[in-house]
C-alpha cells in the first residue's frame, strides 16, 4: 500500500539509530559491565553513528534497574558536544510522568548545545516505573499524556503561554525559556500500534514514529493510512508530515553471525518481559523467522537489510527508519562494527534507491 507523491519526497530519507542503554548484563553468562564503561562506550557509538553518515540517534528513558538512562536529556547534551551533523532525540521522553515545561526547557538546551539538532520523541512509555515514583495515577495513564502532549506544543509554538488543565498548575502569560535555535524542536510522537494514538498524533499535526517489533509489517500499514486520512481531516497536509518506522536488529558481515549475536539475548529478553505481561513464551526459533523479508526484525547482512528497508518503504512510503541495535550485552568493538555497515554500507544504497524512486514517480 503506498501513496501517492508528495512533498514529503523531497525530503532525503533519514536512517538512524536507538537504544534503551540496558546495563550490559548479558542474561545468558551472567556477566555484568561497569556502568560507566557502558555509558562511555554509548558516547562512542553516537560519535561513529554520526561520523558514518547516520541522520539521528535517539535513546529512550527508562527508570528500571536494568536500564542506565533516565534522563535522556543530559546524555544527549553530553553527545552534542562530541558530535556535528547527528540528529539527537529520544526514543522516548515519558512525557506522562514529566513536566512540559521543563522538558521543553531541556530540549531547547539540548538544541542550544547542539546548534539545532535536538528532537522530541514523546510516548505515554511501555514500562510503567516512572508513574508511582513520580506520584502519578496510572488510571489516569492516557489523560496524562493527552494533556501534556498538548501542552508540550503549545510551548514549542509560543514563548508566553497561558494554559490551565487538569494535572498541573496552570500558566498565566508565562515566559518559557530558553528558546531552541529551531524555530520549533521537532516533536514526534511515538505510536505502539493503537488506533486512538494514531489518531491524535494526527490531529495535533505531529509526525508519528510507529513501532513494529513483531508480526508482519504489512497489518501495520493501516495505522498510517488512518494517519493520513486523520491529519486531512484535522486541516493538517499529510504529504508535508514525515512518518518514521522504528524496528529492531542487528548487522554484520555474515547473516548467521548475525543471527548468533542477536537471538540469544533477544529471546531471553522478549521472554523476560513476556512473564511480566502474560505472553506465551516465544523460542529462538519462532523469533528467527521475524528476520525473514516479511517479518518484523533488521538481522542480517548489509544486502538483507537493505532488501528489507526497501520493502517496506513499498508499503509504508515513510521518510524514516530507525534501528534498534541497542543491546550492551554485544560484545562494543562488534557493535561498532554493525554501526559502521549501517552508516557506510546500508545507508548510501538506501538513500539513493528511495531518491532515485521519488524522481521517476
Amino acid at each position: 500500500m503506498t501513496t501517492s507523491p508528495s512533498n514529503n519526497q523531497t525530503r532525503p530519507f533519514e536512517l538512524g539509530l536507538y537504544t534503551f542503554v540496558d546495563g550490559g548484563t548479558n542474561p545468558l553468562t551472567g556477566a555484568k559491565q561497569n556502568p560507566a564503561t557502558v555509558m562511555s562506550n554509548l558516547l562512542e557509538t553516537i560519535e561513529l553513528a554520526d561520523q558514518t553518515g547516520l541522520d539521528v540517534f535517539a535513546i529512550g528513558e527508562h527508570h528500571r534497574a536494568e536500564y542506565l538512562v533516565s534522563a535522556p536529556a543530559v546524555v544527549l547534551g553530553a553527545a552534542a558536544a562530541r558530535t556535528k551533523n547527528i540528529r539527537l532525540s529520544t526514543a522516548v521522553t515519558v512525557l506522562s510522568s514529566d513536566d512540559p515545561v521543563r522538558v521543553f526547557q531541556s530540549f531547547a538546551t539540548v538544541d542550544l548545545l547542539s546548534n539545532g539538532r535536538a528532537e522530541i520523541m514523546a510516548g505515554r512509555g511501555s514500562f510503567i516505573e516512572s508513574f508511582p515514583l513520580f506520584g502519578y495515577d496510572l488510571n489516569e495513564y492516557d489523560g496524562l499524556f493527552d494533556e501534556k502532549l498538548r501542552l508540550l506544543k503549545q510551548l514549542n509554538e509560543s514563548t508566553n503561554v497561558t494554559w490551565s488543565g487538569n494535572f498541573r498548575a496552570p500558566l498565566e502569560n508565562l515566559g518559557v525559556y530558553p528558546r531552541p535555535v529551531q524555530e520549533k524542536l521537532p516533536i514526534w510522537v511515538a505510536v505502539g500500534g493503537t488506533p486512538e494514538s494514531v489518531v491524535r498524533a494526527a490531529s495535533l499535526g505531529l509526525p508519528m514514529a510507529l513501532a513494529i517489533i513483531g508480526g508482519q509489517p504489512e497489518r501495520f500499514a493501516p495505522y498510517l493510512e488512518l494517519y493520513r486520512e486523520a491529519s486531512a481531516q484535522s486541516g493538517f497536509d499529510p504529504l508535508q508530515i514525515p512518518l518514521s518506522i522504528n524496528s529492531h536488529g542487528f548487522i554484520a558481515d555474515d547473516s548467521q553471525a548475525a543471527a548468533d549475536e542477536y537471538y540469544p539475548i533477544q529471546t531471553y529478553n522478549m521472554n523476560k518481559i513476556g512473564r511480566e505481561r502474560g505472553w506465551s513464551p516465544a523460542t529462538r526459533e519462532q523469533l528467527e523467522k521475524q528476520r525473514l523479508l516479511r517479518g518484523s526484525d533488521f538481522v542480517g547482512t548489509p544486502d538483507e537489510i537493505i532488501e528489507k528497508i526497501l520493502f517496506q518503504h513499498e508499503i509504508f512510503n515513510h521518510q524514516r527508519f530507525l534501528l534498534y541495535m541497542g543491546n550492551n550485552a554485544i560484545e562494543h568493538k562488534k557493535m561498532m562494527h554493525a554501526i559502521e555497515l549501517f552508516g557506510t554500507k546500508v545507508s548510501p544504497v538506501v538513500r539513493k534507491e528511495i531518491a532515485a524512486r521519488n524522481t521517476a514517480e
